[in-house]
């Protein structure tokens, strides 16, 4: 932000030298870039100051901001500038229509006529103070709307009435195919996402960014429409980084206007067109949003600013300092109501932060004690700790993707629902308005994108919220703190790092696995995992066709599991066990079982079979002969531990346990023992 020295003169007196303002500017949040004099040919030159104004301070990207900044860090009174406007007796509604068909775009649009001006050169005040800070001399008309813009902050657009088709004015959706040719004189492609202020008959200005050149003002405009309004941020940084196309007005809408400015710039840039330009304003205006939402008050304690700053601050002094920055407090109370220019202040902290920087930071002593509060993890953040470091340990790269996914790709997988994804009303993300229901598809396509730039096998994981519909749709849509992983890994060893995961966070109950389908997952290759009784997620290997979208060579595992169950089931905290003192005794066992057995289904027969006599089950081995054991048949050999608390077990003991074995094996999983 370019700032004129004479310029800020209008505003308030400027005892002070332009190097220490520019040194107490940037202790305050502004910094100095640099300063340069402007040499107009006379002993009277000009200083203009450069100053980067942070995205936060929209506010500051106008004379009247930083002058407000000014009158508050040396106690100086602003003066601002009064308007006295003298309306015709012609009603603005008899002139101009102004339909808004595109409110997410544009919340409040304003419209004023006025009839008979004279388009010429504009004053000299005014064209010397737009060539200070680089701003090009047009005519009266255009330097006004820019004087205004860089006086308070608020961009402004006049059109020739004239050349108002149907003297209407429609706030729309670009049309598919539509294009406009901007007062820059080239043609830029429009898409409807884009936001138009239209006539009756085809664009005349994109929304925010630039006017077109078909109502541009020139020597034969006699009648104006001066537009004010409020474009939201979004709407305009998309379509000026779309069409390429940034300018002072789209790089202040970026940064939010102040909602009561957009009437005082109205009427200031009518008063500034009038002197020069003279003719008669129009009575009324035209506003399509005049009730403004009031400012919640934000409530600031002082016991609370002195713990955070350190230093004790005067009530008075505090007050001072808010009010002169626009707030409104209540006599007696610790509330203040932000300014409405002052977007970034809504919380107790924002207000205690503007008294420290406005007070001084320098007013703090470096050795000023601050109480620190003793303060532990919290259980999450230690569960989170734990995932991380089996995830890392496994050679596994944590990845953050986006919360909004195409509907193509997030179609690809769903494990844990097959009703259609929430969608948000304006894509955040170019295509993406699916709001995920599950990580794979996105950790599939960061797999994707490094197999194709550098033909790396990308094992990756993420931790963060998928959204699940409800199951009917007047049920609450589900937000599900998730864990998924993707790996060139075989399967086993992707189950064995979700099983260390579990023992990490102190999970007593075996992990077991069911066979299900999903979608997205390969046709007998899906598994609904389980720990205890708890349904923890799933894991399988990716369908072949899904991989062929980011053409990745093929086997890939994925694993999705709910961190909120996991949670459940964890003891974060080591529990005391007691170890017996008595030795064990351990016995192999070879079973002849069918092929569809699994090892989590002998497993759980065998440990239900003991009892409490069991310290141990172990999987040794698998071993198929279809010649000796027929087809369809495997041998799994596994070793039992057998120990008592108190005693030790004899042979006949023991021996009478593993026949418990041995029989429910062969009851329940048709199990035949080797000899």
């Amino acid at each position: 932000m370019l700032v004129s020295w004479k310029w800020l003169s209008r505003y308030l007196d400027l005892p002070m030298k332009h190097e220490d303002l520019a040194l107490r500017l940037s202790l305050s949040g502004l910094n100095h870039e640099e300063t340069t004099t402007v040499d107009d040919g006379s002993s009277n030159g000009d200083v203009v100051i450069d100053l980067e104004v942070t995205s936060n301070r929209g506010d500051c990207l106008g004379h009247l901001g930083v002058a407000r900044e000014i009158g508050v860090l040396y106690d100086l009174p602003v003066n601002t500038p009064s308007i006295d406007l003298t309306p015709s007796s012609t009603d603005v509604q008899s002139l101009l229509q102004v339909e808004n068909q595109f409110i997410e775009a544009c919340p409040r649009y304003t419209a004023r006529v006025i009839e008979g001006i004279k388009v010429g050169p504009s004053p000299d005040w005014m064209a010397e103070s737009l060539a200070a800070v680089g701003i090009g001399v047009v005519n009266n008309v255009v330097d006004a709307t820019n004087y205004v813009m860089l006086e308070c902050g608020q961009p402004l657009h006049a059109f020739d009435y004239s050349k108002l088709a149907g003297e209407k004015i429609i706030v729309r959706p670009a049309n598919k195919g539509e294009t406009i040719q901007a007062i820059d004189h080239r043609s830029y492609a429009l898409e409807p996402a884009m936001c138009v202020i239209a006539d009756a008959k085809e664009a005349n200005a994109v929304a925010g960014v630039m006017g077109g050149a078909v109502s541009e003002v020139d020597e034969a405009t006699t009648n104006l429409v001066v537009e004010a309004a409020i474009f939201t941020p979004l709407s305009v940084r998309r379509t000026a980084r779309k069409l390429k196309l940034h300018s002072p007005s789209s790089y202040r809408f970026e940064r939010r206007v102040d909602p009561v400015g957009v009437d005082w710039a109205s009427r200031r840039v009518c008063q500034l067109i009038l002197e020069s330009a003279g003719g008669k304003l129009a009575s009324g205006v035209i506003d399509t949003a005049p009730n403004i939402e009031l400012r919640e008050p934000v409530v600031l304690r002082l016991s609370q600013l002195e713990r955070i700053l350190g230093i004790s601050i005067p009530r008075e002094e505090v007050e001072r300092i808010l009010v002169t920055l626009g707030c409104d407090s209540k006599p007696g109370t610790d509330s203040y109501v932000p300014p409405t220019w002052r977007h970034d202040l809504t919380r107790e902290a924002d207000l205690i932060e503007e008294v420290a920087r406005i007070h001084g930071y320098e007013e703090i002593p470096e050795d000023s004690p601050i109480p620190v509060a003793p303060s532990s993890k919290r259980p999450f953040d230690v569960a989170m700790e734990r995932v991380r470091s089996v995830m890392i340990t496994a050679g596994i790269s944590e990845a953050m993707t986006p919360s909004l996914v195409t509907k193509q790709i997030d179609a690809l997988v769903s494990p844990w629902s097959e009703r259609k994804p929430l969608k948000t009303e304006t894509p955040m993300l170019k295509g993406a308005r699916c709001l995920r229901r599950s990580l794979i598809p996105s950790l599939l396509e960061g797999r994707g994108n490094n197999w194709a730039m550098a033909s790396i096998h990308a094992d990756l994981f993420e931790i963060a919220h998928v959204y699940l519909p409800g199951e009917t749709d007047a049920a609450l849509p589900d937000e599900q703190y998730t864990l998924a992983l993707v790996s060139g890994q075989d399967y086993l060893e992707v189950k064995g790092v979700i099983e260390t995961l579990c023992v990490s966070m102190g999970i007593a109950d075996p992990i077991r696995v069911e066979t299900v389908e999903r979608p997205g997952l390969a046709k007998g290759a899906a598994l609904a995992v389980h720990c205890g009784e708890r349904h923890l997620g799933y894991m399988g290997i990716i369908d072949p066709k899904v991989l062929k979208t980011w053409k990745l060579p093929s086997p890939v595992v994925a694993a999705e599991l709910s961190l909120v169950k996991l949670l459940e089931a964890a003891r974060l905290v080591p529990q005391q066990q007691s170890v017996s003192v008595f030795p064990s005794v351990q016995r192999d066992l070879n079973f002849v079982v069918a092929e569809s057995v699994r090892w989590s289904e002998l497993e759980q027969v065998v440990r239900s079979a003991v009892g409490e006599e069991l310290a141990g089950v172990a999987y040794r081995e698998t071993y198929r002969d279809p010649k000796k054991d027929g087809a369809n048949r495997k041998r799994i050999l596994l070793s039992v531990e057998l120990q008592r608390h108190d005693g030790t077990l004899s042979g006949e003991q023991a021996d009478s346990l593993i026949q418990k074995v041995i029989g429910a094996c062969g009851k329940e999983l048709s199990a035949v023992l080797l000899s």
